[in-house]
C-alpha cells in the first residue's frame, strides 16, 4: 500500500480537477449509458453522505481490490511454477538450466514495470470500468498460456514468452491506484488506496499459499514421486479473471471528469527534477527488493532446504505486504528518511543473516533473517511514497496558487516514475541470484549459491543507506530541517 501515504500527504493532482459548483449541480451526478457519472465531486459533503456518493466509491473500490487482488497472483503465479517445473517432468534433455528458471521468474516484473506509466495513463483515455474489464481480460492471456505451455512440456523461448505475459498482472497496480484516487474525497483518500493497495500486494502471498495445494488436485504418480497438475495453476484462474471482468461491467463506473485529464506535463516536469530519480534509485532498494525476493523466495527454499517444500514460501510476501502500510505511519511521526535509513540498515542484518543461514544449512535462521529483510521491505515501502510529496512541498515553490499547483503536478508526476523505475529491482534481484549461481558451481554447490549475490545486495543497501542519510537526514543537509 505504498501510495497510501503519499496520496494522503499530496492533495488531489491537476490530473484530476473538480467541476465548478452551481445550484444546480451540487449535491447531486447523474448517470448515461455505459455506465459513465457525470458531475461526480466527492469533496461534496451533501453529495458525498446524501446522494449515494459514498455507496458509489465503496462499490467501485470493492471491485477494484478484487481486479488487482488477481492481477498481483498472476504476477506472481511463475515464482511458485517454476520450482516444480522438475517435478513436471522438465528433466534430462528438457531440464531448464539455472538462468533460464531465473529468467521465468524475473521476465514478469521486466514486463510489468514497464507497463506501470502506460497504464496509469489508460484510466483517463479509456475510463476506470472500461480498462478494468479490459485490464482483468487480458489475464487470461498469462494463465491460459500457462496451463497450455506447461501442459505440452513447451520448450524455454515459449515459457518465456508466456511468463512475459504475466506482466499484464503487475500493470494492474497502477491503473487500479489511478483509478481509485478519483473516486474517494481527500480525507479518505489515504484509507481507500491503503485497502485497495493491500488487496493487491496479498494476492502474491495468497497465490504462494494456495497453487502448492490445488496443484496436488489430479496429480499423477511418478517414478521420482508425485507429478503435480501443474496446468491447474493457470485454469484455476480463468473463472476468477471472468467474475473481475463481470463485476466490473455490472457495478464499476466511469467518471467523465477523470476522461482526458491524464497529466503528461506533470510526469515530464517530474523526469526533470533530480529528487524523482534520487527517491527512485532508494525505492529499487525497497520496492524492487519485495518483488525480486518474493519472486525468488520460492526457488531460493526448494533449492537450500528441499526437505521443507514450499508450504512456508508465502510468508515473506505476506509479511512485505502486512507491513507496508507501518512504514508510512511511523515516517508520519518521525520522518520518512530516519525510517528508510533504518529500514536499509535492517535489510542489510537480514541479507547478512541468511549468508549465515545458508552457509550453515540452518533452515530456523533462514526463515527468521529473510522475514526480517521481507518486513522492513514493507516499511521502507511505506517512508519512501511518505517522502516523495514532503520533499517536493520542500523543495518547490509554494508563494502563490499557480505555483503551488505545478509543485503537486511534479509530485504527482514523481510518484508515477518511482513507482515504475522502483519495480525494475525485481528483475534484477533474481537475475542477480542466477549469475551468483553460475559463477559458483563447483563440487560443494552443484548448482551454484546466491552467496556472493547477497553480499553485494548487503552492500547496496549501505550505499542506499548512506544516500538517504546524506541527502535528506544528515545535519546540515538542507531538506534535513524539513523532516522529509
Amino acid at each position: 500500500m505504498a501510495l497510501t501515504h503519499a496520496q494522503k500527504h499530496a492533495p488531489t493532482p491537476a490530473s484530476a480537477p473538480r467541476p465548478a459548483r452551481s445550484a444546480t449541480t451540487a449535491s447531486s451526478f447523474t448517470r448515461r449509458p455505459g455506465r459513465w457519472v457525470d458531475g461526480w465531486d466527492p469533496e461534496d459533503a451533501a453529495q458525498w453522505h446524501h446522494a449515494g456518493g459514498a455507496q458509489t466509491a465503496r462499490t467501485n473500490l470493492a471491485c477494484s481490490v478484487y481486479a488487482e487482488f488477481l492481477g498481483f497472483g498472476v504476477f506472481a503465479l511463475w515464482a511458485i511454477v517454476v520450482p516444480q517445473l522438475k517435478k513436471y517432468g522438465y528433466t534430462g534433455s528438457a531440464a531448464l538450466s539455472e538462468s533460464q528458471q531465473f529468467w521465468l521468474l524475473s521476465v514478469p516484473t521486466l514486463v510489468g514495470a514497464s507497463l506501470r506509466v502506460p497504464y496509469t495513463f489508460a484510466v483517463p483515455r479509456f475510463g476506470g470500468r472500461n480498462w478494468t474489464i479490459i485490464s482483468s481480460l487480458l489475464l487470461l492471456l498469462p494463465t491460459i498460456g500457462l496451463a497450455l505451455a506447461v501442459g505440452q512440456h513447451a520448450s524455454f523461448p515459449v515459457l518465456l514468452t508466456v511468463a512475459a505475459l504475466a506482466g499484464f498482472g503487475g500493470g494492474n497496480f497502477a491503473s487500479s491506484m489511478t483509478n481509485i484516487s478519483f473516486f474517494y474525497r481527500s480525507s479518505q483518500k489515504g484509507k481507500a488506496l491503503g485497502l485497495n493497495a493491500a488487496g493487491g500486494n496479498l494476492g502474491t502471498a495468497a497465490v504462494q499459499f494456495t497453487i502448492p495445494l490445488l496443484v496436488t488436485f489430479g496429480a499423477t504418480a511418478g517414478t521420482a514421486g508425485s507429478i503435480p497438475n501443474l496446468p491447474l495453476a493457470g485454469w484455476i484462474f480463468v473463472p476468477l479473471v471472468l467474475v473481475s471482468a463481470g463485476l466490473a461491467w455490472r457495478f464499476m463506473d466511469n467518471l467523465s471528469v477523470v476522461s482526458g485529464t491524464g497529466d503528461r506535463g506533470g510526469f515530464e516536469m517530474a523526469s526533470r527534477a533530480r529528487h524523482t530519480w534520487v527517491l527512485a534509485v532508494l525505492y529499487i532498494g525497497t520496492f524492487g527488493s519485495f518483488i525480486g525476493f518474493a519472486g525468488a523466495f520460492p526457488k531460493i527454499m526448494s533449492d537450500a532446504f528441499p526437505q521443507h517444500g514450499l508450504k512456508l514460501a508465502f510468508l515473506g510476501a505476506l509479511v512485505g505486504s502486512l507491513t507496508r502500510p507501518l512504514g508510512g505511519v511511523i515516517a508520519d511521526r518521525v520522518g520518512g528518511a530516519r525510517i528508510t535509513v533504518i529500514s536499509f540498515v535492517a535489510m542489510a542484518l537480514g541479507a547478512g543473516g541468511a549468508v549465515i543461514a545458508l552457509q550453515g544449512k540452518n533452515f530456523g535462521l533462514f526463515m527468521a533473517t529473510f522475514l526480517l529483510l521481507f518486513v522492513f521491505t514493507g516499511i521502507g515501502n511505506g517512508s519512501i511514497y511518505r517522502m516523495i510529496p514532503a520533499v517536493f512541498e520542500a523543495t518547490g515553490n509554494t508563494c502563490d496558487d499557480a505555483a503551488r499547483q505545478r509543485t503537486r503536478r511534479i509530485a504527482a508526476g514523481s510518484i508515477g516514475i518511482v513507482g515504475a523505475v522502483g519495480a525494475f529491482g525485481g528483475f534484477l534481484i533474481p537475475q542477480g541470484f542466477a549469475l551468483s549461481k553460475a559463477s559458483t558451481v563447483g563440487s560443494a554447490h552443484p548448482t551454484g549459491t546466491i552467496v556472493p549475490a547477497l553480499v553485494v545486495i548487503i552492500g547496496v543497501y549501505v550505499l542506499l543507506g548512506a544516500l538517504t542519510w546524506a541527502v535528506y537526514a544528515r545535519r546540515g543537509a538542507a531538506l534535513a530541517k524539513a523532516g522529509i
